[in-house]
């Protein structure tokens, strides 16, 4: 437990971080959360807000590396690295390509698979009882297939999905895919319906947590940027670029950023940042009902009250801060073989966030090795949103010293 006098600081104010200090107010600890932008400004805000189990499998699949090798050599291609002299990128490229196997993609699978179903309850629990309202919609997540070869052979992966971890798809042919999903093309092969998914508009669920966290008595600090820290017989002071800040603990959940503050934390993590992007708009007339993903060209479409989302990419290109036009271009020829209408005009919003990419695809939950007041909680991948708030309330365990509701050990910093 914290000392009486002096709160746990959680920096990081994204999806990660609110549900560490959500978490942390419910166990009874005073926190402060600080942010060097505005709270949930960043990775969170215009993500394409799934809430999905059936996002099990890791990105070190058999075969990932020779398919990512071919699809570089596409102009059109969704993945993207900018060549640099980068050791530790190679060193992470490297360390990925030797997990694209079987073995290590179940170990990824049954690791994240705890987080994902305990955040779908937890999420349902907490929007419930603190009456946030973020659009939060059970119609599932389609994946939509144009050609037959690819349909089919998503088959084996259901059944593989049904098998080991009971999140199973409804197989849809595509003569039936516009009685589900009416602003669909015709002529396509199939799809793939995951009942049990869900989405959010990830915006709203920012600020009602925000609202929510100053209710329970959480400080939020922002556009402070966190540059120092030092041990004291009672705890630890953070040094920010608005003054000092004394906590009993401190919880990095600084996502794709954590490694440019190894030089205060004393250990590095094996994060890339990977970039994707987002573009919203207005509703096109023949708008889609159900979110939608097209796996042959990796772009996810979400529907909104309010708008519509096209996103996808990945970008190696380090914490380059620009939105690149071409892979805006991209999720637009991505939606149109599929979509009646693929797009409303105007776009209200070109975005990019920094994904923090761990080379196992596997979190990072737990205390910072060599500083054991430090809890990390990040490397979530593409996944921060759906595994939010699980890694909160385990961190919170882990702080308190409750036992905690999932297995730890998967996501501890020590395995890397």
């Amino acid at each position: 437990m914290s000392e009486p006098d002096q709160p746990i600081l959680v920096v990081g104010g994204g999806i990660i971080g609110a549900a560490c200090a959500y978490y942390l107010a419910e166990a009874g600890e005073r926190v402060v959360v600080m942010d060097q932008a505005e709270f949930g400004s960043q990775c969170s805000l215009h993500n394409c807000g799934y809430v999905c189990p059936s996002h099990v499998l890791p990105l070190t699949e058999p075969g990932a590396v020779w398919a990512t090798l071919k699809g570089m050599l596409r102009p059109n291609s969704p993945f993207s690295v900018k060549l640099r002299p980068d050791w530790r990128l190679a060193q992470w490229f490297l360390r990925f390509a030797l997990r694209c196997n079987e073995k290590d993609m179940m170990t990824g699978a049954r690791a994240l698979y705890p987080l994902l179903r305990s955040s779908m309850n937890l999420y349902r629990e907490m929007l419930a009882r603190e009456g946030i309202d973020c659009e939060w919609t059970d119609k599932g997540l389609l994946y939509v297939y144009a050609d037959r070869q690819a349909f089919e052979s998503f088959s084996e992966t259901n059944d593989m999905l049904t098998e080991k971890f009971g999140e199973t798809a409804t197989r849809i042919e595509g003569k039936d895919l516009k009685d589900v999903e009416p602003a669909l093309k015709d002529g396509l092969a199939g799809g793939w319906h995951y009942l049990e998914d869900a989405h959010l508009r990830s915006d709203l669920l920012m600020s009602e947590l925000k609202r929510v966290l100053l209710n329970k008595g959480v400080e939020i600090l922002e556009n402070r940027s966190f540059t120092g820290l030092r041990e004291t017989e009672s705890g630890l002071v953070a040094k920010t670029s608005e003054g000092d800040v004394a906590a009993s603990h401190l919880v990095l959940a600084t996502g794709a950023l954590t490694p440019r503050l190894s030089g205060i934390v004393g250990w590095r993590a094996p994060i890339e940042p990977g970039k994707g992007y987002s573009m919203t708009m207005q509703r096109p007339e023949t708008c889609p009902d159900v979110p939608l993903i097209f796996p042959e060209t990796r772009v996810a479409v979400t529907p909104f009250d309010e708008g519509y989302r096209l996103g996808s990419t990945m970008e190696f290109s380090g914490y380059d801060d620009s939105i690149n036009p071409k892979r805006l271009n991209l999720l637009r020829s991505g939606v149109e073989a599929f979509l009646r209408e693929p797009y409303g005009e105007p776009v209200t919003n070109t975005w990019y966030g920094w994904r923090p990419m761990t080379y196992d695809s596997v979190p990072i939950i737990g205390a910072c090795p060599g500083n054991p007041r430090v809890t990390l909680a990040t490397g979530h991948n593409m996944l921060g949103l759906s595994l939010a708030p699980a890694t909160g309330k385990l961190v919170a365990e882990l702080l308190t010293g409750r036992k905690p509701h999932i297995e730890a050990e998967p996501y501890s910093p020590e395995r890397l």
